[in-house]
């Protein structure tokens, strides 16, 4: 596969894999708001897959582009499931070498790989060579003890010399012994210079920065120093941002929508999401912080929260949410 195929401009800007979150329902929420960012799957076990569950690769054809991210740390096993990662649709297949999550750890993947840059080049190579869509990487700049310059140019140089050319490195250290998976994500220090400076090292290599990035300008400003910029947990607090993507990041000549037309398309997504036989809450939990910033918007929330499991909730509840927080207005 040519260089080129690597890295698409849809890269330029991606929501984060986040287990428990970026589900399908997720993503087809996040759609609404923007047509051109790169959305990912939760991460997905490579066993998973090869013992039958297809229903994880579950997507509708709207969510594209979209990555499926796989973990595991057999080459064999998980070049196995991208292939039928690749013949599900997806647009690119992404290994998890960098997410310090229990679920992980327990399965000796994720960022436990960091402790050994071989194995994951090896995977990546066998991924790549079993499908024609790119394969990317997914890390962070360190692991334990193992955190300094040095071992970040390691790692990136071992998956370099693999072949691959698109990584996503979260600007953060790993800590497996001694922080829990939330912890992991604000207590190990931002390091966005070391990322820089391995993207001037690597300069063919596309790199997709990822860790505390909040705004979209923040965005355009790593966009300056790197290829791409993957936003997770901002996108859970403010999901309305993806409405300025396409005109902002990408732009493209569009006018944002309201949060009050988001919303009206979010309720048509109900319906039909309904009709396929999911719950409304599998959905409606991801609208929760739809008007975060605006007056109202907790009667909004506690309303929603408060109603979206109830058994005979329907989509009009997001509705009628949305006209408690107009009456505090």
């Amino acid at each position: 596969m040519s260089d080129n195929l690597a890295f698409t401009k849809a890269d330029t800007f991606s929501v984060a894999p986040m287990i428990d979150v970026t589900t399908s329902a997720f993503r087809r929420m996040c759609r609404i708001m923007s047509k051109r960012a790169m959305l990912y799957t939760e991460m997905v076990a490579a066993e998973a897959i090869l013992h039958g569950k297809l229903n994880l690769l579950s997507h509708d054809e709207k969510e594209i582009p979209c990555v499926l991210q796989l973990g595991g740390s057999d080459p064999e096993r998980l070049a196995m499931a991208a292939k039928i990662g690749e013949e599900q649709g997806y647009s690119a297949i992404n290994l998890n070498a960098g997410c310090p999550s229990d679920k992980v750890q327990s399965g000796e993947f994720g960022a436990v790989l960091m402790k050994n840059p071989q194995l994951i080049a090896d995977a990546y190579q066998k991924m790549q060579n079993a499908v024609k869509i790119p394969v990317t990487i997914k890390t962070r700049i360190g692991v334990d003890d193992l955190d300094d310059f040095d071992y970040t140019v390691k790692i990136v140089k071992t998956i370099y010399d693999a072949g691959c050319r698109h990584i996503v490195l979260h600007a953060r250290k790993a800590w497996l012994n001694g922080l829990s998976p939330k912890e992991n994500r604000t207590i190990p220090p931002l390091d966005y210079e070391r990322v820089y400076q391995i993207k001037e090292l690597f300069c063919d290599l596309a790199i997709t920065i990822n860790g505390g990035i909040i705004t979209l300008d923040d965005c355009l400003s790593h966009l300056t120093k790197v290829n791409g910029v993957m936003l997770g947990r901002a996108v859970i607090d403010n999901p309305y941002l993806l409405s300025s993507v396409d005109r902002v990041i990408y732009k493209e000549d569009v006018q944002d929508k309201s949060r009050k037309q988001v919303l009206d398309e979010i309720v048509d997504l109900c319906e039909n999401f309904l009709s396929e036989g999911h719950k409304f809450h599998h959905l409606a939990q991801h609208a929760l912080n739809l008007f975060a910033g605006c007056k109202g918007s907790r009667c909004y929330r506690q309303y929603l929260s408060a109603t979206m499991h109830k058994k005979d909730a329907k989509p009009e509840l997001l509705l009628e949410a949305y006209k408690l927080m107009q009456d505090v207005v």
